[in-house]
């Protein structure tokens, strides 16, 4: 995180427009890195990490469109638009990438020596023995650490780039959570993940952000195991299912006034107690059920953390000439701004001071 705020401490002092996106993947993967790696994945913010940006992207959406051949099969091998040509391409760009990672990682370990394990090393191990005969391949373990960087990068950067473009549209919620922090917190240290709880609007303004612009619009389909019938229309057994969630968000039945930001409906009432781990159905941005997102608890911990310390340790403006933000949506796998969000951050020194400073671990 304080790789990030250095980065666009830097910009504001420089007069820079800050591309807020480029900012956010950068700091989720390196994130992520250090959970599961022990280490950042990007040293800087440069070329390497804005082409990882753009792959996860593009792999978003690829995912995301609809496929002659998915539901012609006989005309699958004509590949008539090109996704398959271009999701190959895309594969061997991941591949290598992740087959660096790896290379690195075994070799920081054979040089540095074991120390504590990591995720990858676990893997690793049950890569090189097992105790029932099964042992997980190369493939499965580049696989795995695709679905992690990919489901985690992509997704919670693009809520936290929505909720502060929300905010900029209405100036009067990002005071309001910004003089939150600064009650609660103050302005001589950063946020810490334990002041999350005593923060009830910042919570607001992200289920808010969940309920409005989902991450995931459509969640990963499910097969139907029996027929049934679902408000009158029969699903046959075997069906590919899909919950469409950013309908859900948006139910003028369910929602008041469902297509404003108002994170006031959060705050008190009925809404104050919805939670958006998959037990209420009105809000279900990680879908709900055993099969629910695995990541839900730390999806929703760090959305609340880098969004918090972002709006604690800013002053947020549109960049010079910027009168209205363009809040268009582009198609995909998970819900992209269409035009991503430029704006500056002015610091306020007196966090600044710790963080350049102090000792940032990602």
């Amino acid at each position: 995180m304080g790789y990030m705020l250095g980065s666009m401490y830097d910009c504001s002092k420089k007069g820079e427009v800050v591309v807020v996106a480029e900012m956010l993947t950068y700091a989720m993967a390196n994130m992520i890195g250090e959970v599961i790696l022990s280490r950042r994945v990007f040293e800087t913010k440069d070329s390497e990490s804005n082409q990882f940006k753009d792959m996860v992207v593009e792999l978003m959406t690829f995912a995301g469109y609809f496929n002659i051949g998915d539901f012609v099969p006989f005309l699958a091998w004509l590949d008539l638009q090109g996704i398959e040509r271009e999701m190959k391409t895309l594969h061997k760009k991941f591949d290598l990438l992740l087959t660096r990672m790896i290379k690195e990682h075994v070799s920081s370990r054979s040089y540095n020596g074991k120390g504590k394990q990591d995720f990858l090393d676990i893997l690793m191990d049950h890569c090189s023995k097992s105790n029932d005969g099964e042992r997980l391949t190369l493939t499965n373990v580049k696989a795995l650490l695709l679905n992690l960087f990919t489901a985690g990068t992509d997704t919670s950067s693009s809520i936290i780039e929505w909720a502060l473009a929300e905010m900029l549209k209405y100036p009067n919620i990002i005071k309001r959570a910004h003089l939150e922090m600064v009650q609660v917190i103050g302005k001589n240290r950063r946020l810490d993940e334990s002041d999350l709880k005593n923060l009830p609007y910042l919570q607001a303004i992200c289920k808010e952000t969940m309920r409005k612009h989902p991450s995931t619009p459509l969640n990963l389909p499910r097969v139907s195991s029996q027929p049934c019938q679902v408000n009158g229309y029969y699903i046959p057994k075997n069906t590919r299912l899909s919950v469409n969630i950013w309908a859900i968000g948006r139910d003028p039945e369910v929602w008041e006034n469902s297509l404003e930001f108002n994170p006031e409906r959060f705050v008190s009432g009925k809404g104050a107690k919805v939670d958006a781990r998959g037990n209420d159905f009105e809000l279900i941005p990680f879908g709900a059920g055993r099969r629910v997102c695995a990541g839900t608890r730390m999806g929703i911990v760090m959305v609340q953390y880098i969004l918090g310390t972002l709006v604690h340790s800013f002053e947020w403006k549109l960049p010079h000439g910027v009168v209205e933000l363009n809040m268009e949506e582009t198609f995909g796998i998970a819900l992209q701004k269409k035009m991503p969000r430029l704006a500056l951050g002015c610091t306020q020194f007196v966090i600044f001071i710790n963080v350049r400073l102090g000792s940032p671990t990602i």
